[in-house]
């Protein structure tokens, strides 16, 4: 499949044309990013890691039976993924306590949750992504009840299925972020990628964090941790 025109360019990745008019490719890129671009940075490496980390889950998760834009890996960080409509929403799932939510509610991070939470933020930089509800989205038309319904009951599976996953290789999952879109012909799927970037990734024995908190936060070792999660998921 030919690359054509670049569309896009976000944060992490860069979107082109295909000679289908149904798949475009992502190129994922080293740029890092923290407080929705505030913070900008470098993280060598990861724009390979976070493509073959997401191609590998993605299919482990299409097995599982959720539909993801996935079509095919080209190479270490370009990927072929179906072309869709994004639905404006990022959709958090929490099993620990951490980061914004510790913040918000004065909880301790690494406290648990007696239930996986789903949150809901509207896609806008320039508004710091607000957090909403299902009444604000119903609202503001951005996803009618069927959609919202689909994508609460993937979440909490995906969150089953890589729950378990991770906590074979001795990762803790802490939270992450999905975003899901209406491919062509009208079907919703798990789009973006799931990473590092994406997911907070604790060590189960140490607790040691694994993810982009060590960007955000300037601990240091952000490469190693990469390259780590990169070890545990694909043998690297």
């Amino acid at each position: 499949m030919k690359k054509l025109n670049q569309m896009y360019e976000g944060k992490a990745k860069k979107v082109f044309e295909t000679d289908d008019p149904s798949v475009v490719l992502v190129e994922y890129k080293d740029d890092a990013t923290a407080l929705n671009g505030k913070k900008k940075g470098t993280i060598q490496g990861k724009g390979a890691i976070n493509n073959r980390m997401t191609n590998h889950l993605m299919k482990m998760l299409e097995k599982n039976g959720i539909p993801t834009h996935y079509v095919e890996e080209i190479n270490d960080r370009e990927t072929l993924v179906k072309k869709v409509s994004i639905v404006p929403l990022e959709v958090i799932v929490r099993n620990v306590a951490a980061g914004s939510l510790s913040k918000r509610l004065g909880i301790p991070e690494g406290t648990p949750m007696r239930r996986p939470v789903i949150e809901y933020c509207y896609k806008c930089d320039e508004l710091d992504d607000p957090m909403v509800n299902e009444y604000h989205i119903a609202a503001m038309g951005w996803a009618d009840d069927r959609t919202m319904a689909d994508i609460a009951g993937y979440a909490l599976k995906i969150n089953s299925i890589l729950t378990r996953y991770f906590h074979e290789v001795g990762v803790d999952l802490i939270d992450f972020k999905l975003e899901f879109g209406v491919t062509t012909d009208g079907k919703l799927v798990l789009a973006d990628e799931i990473s590092p970037d994406t997911c907070r990734f604790w060590d189960s024995r140490t607790h040691e964090k694994l993810d982009k908190d060590r960007f955000r936060r300037d601990m240091g070792g952000v490469e190693a941790a990469y390259e780590e999660m990169a070890a545990r998921i694909l043998g690297d």
